[in-house]
């Protein structure tokens, strides 16, 4: 092979040959050429490699797009479910509240009625639940406002007509008491069922009388009042004027006169 030979002069002088060998450097540049040579090749390799790896990246990059954008549709799909579940939960446990609600109605309407009934030593079936076994809240002639029953009563001559004491005994017999006033409603109520009769100095018997102070049948000190004119702090007994200020229409009167009076009870059934 070329890359092997050594090239020597011969030169003939006076008969005696000489030898003059060249010098080995152009071997060297030989070798010299040769591996710049063998570097290009390699950078030429190189560079083939690198262009071969670009379609592969191109490839990843394309495949990690594609995995981002199922991940993300993913993502989307579980957030929507989510959402659904927990909007399904939230309508569950509102109908379940309205549930809780209604339940909670019916057993205080249970326990009201429970506790109206032992109120009567004997409970009188017949006349609260005339038809079917369906009851009503009062018994005939009693009218019922807001959870409780009220009894008016008549009688256009003096002979139906009762003191302030025979008053409360004849509520009780139903069970009931003289009326007891709480509130501005009750008392426009009232005031709106009560008619005219005799004078204008005859009334209703309520439950309030003056024995030292002014104080209700339950033991209630009198907190608001609705009196027509003053108040006497002498022994008397609290009467409902017919027909005048809704607001201001109570008197004080010997409780030995008679009048009409009015009862007041429990409601058998307790309004919602």
């Amino acid at each position: 092979m070329e890359e092997g030979l050594n090239y020597k002069t011969v030169t003939f002088i006076n008969n005696k040959v000489s030898v003059y060998e060249m010098p080995t450097h152009t071997e060297v540049i030989y070798d010299e050429v040769k591996t710049e040579e063998h570097a290009c090749d390699t950078k030429r390799s190189e560079s083939q490699t690198k262009a071969a790896a670009r379609p592969q990246l191109h490839l990843v990059a394309a495949g990690l797009g594609v995995a981002c954008v199922l991940l993300l549709c993913t993502v989307v799909v579980l957030w929507i479910s989510l959402n659904t579940v927990m909007s399904e939960a939230e309508r569950e446990n509102i109908s379940l509240q309205r549930q809780k609600e209604e339940l909670t109605k019916q057993r205080d309407r249970l326990n009201w009625t429970f506790e109206a009934v032992l109120e009567h030593r004997q409970f009188p079936v017949h006349s609260y639940c005339p038809q079917n076994g369906a009851c009503q809240p009062c018994l005939d002639q009693w009218i019922q406002f807001q959870s409780n029953c009220y009894l008016f009563s008549g009688g256009t001559y003096s002979s139906k007509w009762k003191t302030w004491e025979e008053s409360q005994n004849e509520c009780k017999t139903f069970t009931a008491n003289l009326l007891v006033i709480d509130s501005q409603d009750e008392q426009e109520f009232i005031s709106n069922h009560t008619r005219r009769y005799c004078d204008d100095k005859h009334g209703y018997w309520i439950g309030l009388r003056n024995t030292g102070r002014w104080m209700w049948l339950n033991k209630w000190n009198l907190t608001v009042s609705y009196w027509r004119t003053t108040a006497s702090s002498t022994v008397s007994c609290g009467l409902s004027l017919p027909e005048v200020d809704p607001l201001a229409n109570w008197q004080n009167t010997g409780c030995y006169m008679k009048n009409r009076w009015i009862c007041e009870r429990r409601a058998l059934i307790r309004p919602n």
